[in-house]
């Protein structure tokens, strides 16, 4: 039986393996009772050093209020500090402490190896096939949204809603269905 490679299915089989990949990863860093988000944040504090607030939002894919609530709960742990820009006082900025850096660090290794581990079973040929295909499909998707292509849903959406209305029942003033009168 050929393998079905239909765009939904792509996507079922790409959100099966996500999902069981993050579960997989999970484990390094939960142990440390930390979630994911937390974990997120902290990554990317330790690779790309201290970041405004409004920055690291973006790129460990929290909304606003999701980043502020991280931030707080890992300055309450003693993990981040939170500093006033020296050229914005409306921005605040987020660095490891001491302690932060020592833990992402400890936990991000073992992230590291457990992923390498779970990567073996695909040859190099395969892991760079694999990377050009999911960056090319994101890039793709990531055009679509910007150029509004998904608006055919919406009218899809318009459309339904009113065939919808056409086929119900009309209503009286009162609010209750007319009803049909035989002969």
């Amino acid at each position: 039986m050929p393998t079905d490679t239909r765009g939904v299915h792509i996507w079922l089989v790409m959100m099966k393996a996500f999902h069981a990949v993050n579960g997989y990863a999970a484990r390094s860093f939960q142990s440390h009772s930390l979630g994911d988000s937390d974990f997120r944040v902290l990554e990317a504090l330790l690779h790309k050093g201290p970041l405004p607030v409004n920055t690291i939002g973006p790129k460990v894919f929290l909304t606003p209020g999701s980043i502020s609530i991280a931030v707080d709960r890992l300055y309450e742990r003693g993990l981040v500090t939170r500093m006033e820009s020296g050229t914005d006082r409306r921005v605040r900025v987020v660095d490891l402490t001491p302690k932060g850096r020592h833990l992402i660090a400890t936990i991000f290794s073992v992230h590291a190896e457990d992923m390498e581990k779970l990567a073996q079973i695909l040859k190099p040929t395969e892991r760079v096939q694999l990377v050009n295909a999911l960056k090319n499909l994101g890039k793709q998707a990531a055009e679509f949204v910007a150029e509004n292509s998904l608006n055919r849903l919406t009218e899809t959406a318009k459309q339904e809603k009113s065939q919808t209305e056409q086929t119900l029942p009309r209503l009286r003033r009162s609010g209750t269905p007319r009803r049909k009168v035989r002969r």
